[in-house]
């Protein structure tokens, strides 16, 4: 007996079953044939951490001017460098910069700390990153100090004090940019009773009058005096004109009963000593 075709309807299953099979097949030759491919993405690699930025509100030289106020506060002002010193002096005066620098500056200058104290403030300003607020710091800061020296000076014996005396003298006067004379009136006890400034000059000369020291030694009822006077060329080596004056000085006095302990010729290099030089 003759078979019966298969109807349309059976053959479209088949064929579609045919292709799903087909494809099945073709999904796992591309599993088998690509298998080191990783199913998984790689984990992606990490990242740097961020560069923080300097912090634009602490500049650098803050740690620095931390240490040094520990260094003076641990250690002493014995153990600081006079640029040291004078860099915690600028830090009132200019908060917002290094000032190291300048401070190097300024004691190249004018040789030293009590140098720079007394240079003349036209001078200080004149120092690059200075300017006149810094002169004036620097002129505030001589004037406590000479007020104190003097208060010093009249609490105790001045003559039993010579180092005392000539670091005071020098910080009044070794940077001064004319000469002057000034005569320190003591009591007779040795103690000062006013320094005072008698005659300024020009630059090589300060006249003063062998009277006028005689006249205000008898107005302050002064038993001695100690002469001062500056170089404004640095070199304090007494000068024939020095000498003689010095001479008519202390016959002046002598005529009066007053004493001259001294004369003492100030300049950046040091002090000289009249009564050390065999002059007096």
């Amino acid at each position: 007996m003759a078979q019966r075709a298969n109807p349309p309807r059976a053959r479209k299953g088949r064929a579609r079953d045919e292709e799903i099979l087909r494809n099945a097949v073709e999904d796992a030759s591309r599993l088998l044939f690509n298998a080191e491919a990783p199913l998984i993405p790689a984990p992606a690699p990490p990242r740097a951490p961020p560069t923080v930025p300097a912090d634009p509100v602490r500049p650098h030289y803050h740690d620095h001017r931390a240490r040094l106020r520990t260094k003076f506060e641990s250690a002493g002002a014995e153990a600081l460098a006079d640029y040291e010193v004078l860099e915690l002096l600028l830090f009132r005066v200019i908060p917002r910069r290094d000032t190291k620098p300048l401070a190097k500056a300024l004691i190249t200058r004018f040789g030293d700390l009590a140098g720079v104290l007394a240079a003349p403030a036209g001078l200080i300003a004149g120092i690059d990153g200075a300017g006149p607020a810094v002169a004036q710091e620097l002129k505030i800061v001589q004037a406590a100090l000479e007020r104190a020296a003097r208060s010093e000076a009249t609490r105790r014996p001045i003559i039993s004090s010579w180092s005392q005396l000539q670091a005071y003298c020098r910080l009044a006067m070794a940077q001064a940019t004319r000469e002057q004379f000034r005569v320190l009136f003591l009591d007779i006890k040795n103690q000062l009773i006013l320094d005072e400034v008698l005659n300024e000059g020009t630059i090589d000369h300060a006249p003063v009058y062998p009277r006028e020291v005689a006249r205000r030694s008898l107005e302050l009822g002064a038993a001695s005096v100690i002469l001062v006077h500056n170089h404004p060329s640095g070199d304090p080596t007494p000068s024939a004109a020095d000498i003689a004056i010095t001479r008519d000085i202390v016959s002046a006095a002598k005529a009066i009963g007053v004493k001259v302990h001294d004369h003492l010729i100030v300049g950046r290099g040091g002090a000289a000593s009249f009564k050390s030089l065999g002059l007096l």
